[in-house]
């Protein structure tokens, strides 16, 4: 009966909002698996790289490739075991949040706690362990070998905290990250196998409390071109870092703070601020795109100019006709450049409606949670045109919805990938996902 009904809610969205997609499920195998945060990419042998998390004491994450011409999974190790910790009774190696950046036939990509102590309703890094386990050592840079398959440890990061956020200048070889939870800056060249520590982004990061909380950026932004990289605090300040240099600066004549985006408070930790949610950098325009997570608003940034243009509202279109924002509290991860070079894809949320009445969810909640239950909807973007299009709301096959979605990965064909929450025989785990357009 509750399948039933499922089936026939689904439809009805997708005939109210103009057809609709159906997604395919696929299981790697991973009963535990979390929710993720980017970890998935398209390298460029065709293949679907991707992390699946864990929030367990004993075990780590998982890496996985998906070859869509085999239409095969291959488990590829744990996270724990790759960095060299098995056995050794420290908080695993729990999350990746970053993409696979490929650089002379090796991604690079880093990793992220997953047992967190639970501390005035905020996650924070585990320091109280179980009998006999012991705290977190600290994030690891990784490659992976996308010919001989190997895996191979780079360097620990700063002040052993996890990796939050990770970019790569691909011309010179060199990876830009911000730690959780204070929030250091680093840079790692993998010609000199160097790492620098480059100072904390905002305050007391995601360790202060109160008035000293700074939630942080998800995006370091890199210039291809100059390979200076970029990122923002909530307060909608932008920093730049130019290669060689100390410290980041802030750039003084441009920010963030737009009326567009809305008003927030720097140490609210329901939202991601004044903070960009997601960019990507567009190589014919020398430019970056962007995207205000909490506002749903589509920006470009011109670093040779400064400048940030803000071009459209790119949520739903059920959102854009409620005029309300999106149920989940930071925004949405899941925006990248698709391959054909002009067109944006975006995973976002969608208000669901019952008995014609919008659902609504709560006033605010801690930390990127979901406020309420929502549809996943696929927009795209095409920059020469500025032409937006919504696909409609995703549904599985048996009409359940994708949910904490805040991934994306776009294949040769237009295939979009991501990780989503899956409830099979009365279990729920994340796992790759895929949606084809209507053609």
């Amino acid at each position: 009966m509750k399948r039933t009904l499922l089936i026939l809610l689904s439809l009805a969205a997708c005939s109210l909002y103009g057809g609709g997609l159906t997604a395919r499920v696929f299981n790697s195998g991973f009963l535990e698996a979390h929710d993720t945060y980017n970890g998935i990419s398209v390298a460029s042998d065709g293949n679907v790289y991707y992390a699946l998390c864990s929030t367990s004491i004993d075990f780590g994450g998982r890496i996985y490739r998906y070859d869509p011409r085999r239409d095969e999974i291959k488990y590829l190790g744990d996270l724990t075991e790759i960095c060299g910790e098995k056995g050794l009774k420290t908080v695993p190696q729990g999350k990746s949040h970053v993409l696979f950046h490929e650089y002379k036939g090796k991604l690079y990509f880093s990793t992220h706690a997953g047992y967190y102590n639970v501390v005035d309703g905020m996650e924070r890094l585990a320091t109280v362990v179980p009998e006999g386990y012991r705290p977190y050592p600290g994030g690891h840079l990784l490659a992976y070998g996308l010919k001989s398959g190997a895996f191979e440890g780079l360097s620990m990061v700063p002040e052993r905290e996890a990796v939050l956020s990770m970019s790569m200048d691909r011309r010179r070889g060199v990876l830009y990250g911000i730690t959780w939870p204070i929030g250091y800056f680093f840079s790692y060249d993998v010609g000199k196998k160097a790492l620098r520590n480059l100072g904390p982004v905002a305050g007391q990061g995601e360790n202060g409390k109160g008035p000293t909380y700074r939630v942080l950026c998800r995006s370091v932004a890199v210039d291809q071109e100059t390979g200076c990289a970029y990122f923002t605090n909530p307060e909608g300040d932008i920093f730049r870092y130019r290669p060689g240099a100390d410290r980041a600066e802030k750039v003084g004549d441009e920010d963030m703070r737009k009326d567009y985006f809305g008003k927030y408070d720097p140490a609210d930790s329901g939202s991601m601020g004044y903070n960009w949610r997601q960019t990507v950098w567009h190589p014919g325009e020398k430019a970056f795109y962007g995207v205000h997570g909490n506002s749903g608003y589509l920006f470009r940034f011109d670093p040779a100019a400064t400048r940030i243009d803000v071009l459209d509202r790119i949520t739903s279109e059920p959102s854009r006709r409620a005029g309300m924002g999106d149920l989940f509290s930071y925004g949405y991860l899941g925006f990248t450049l698709g391959p054909d070079g002009r067109t944006l894809y975006y995973l976002t949320g969608g208000p669901v409606y019952e008995n014609g009445k919008r659902v609504k969810g709560q006033d605010k909640v801690a930390m990127g949670m979901a406020k309420g239950i929502e549809n996943l909807h696929l927009v795209t973007y095409n920059i020469p045109t500025r032409g937006y299009k919504d696909h409609g709301p995703v549904f599985y096959a048996d009409g359940q919805r994708p949910t904490y979605v805040n991934s994306i990965a776009v294949g040769a064909d237009g295939s979009v990938y991501t990780l989503a929450r899956i409830t099979e025989n009365g279990h729920t785990r994340t796992d790759l996902i895929q949606i084809k357009m209507k053609r």
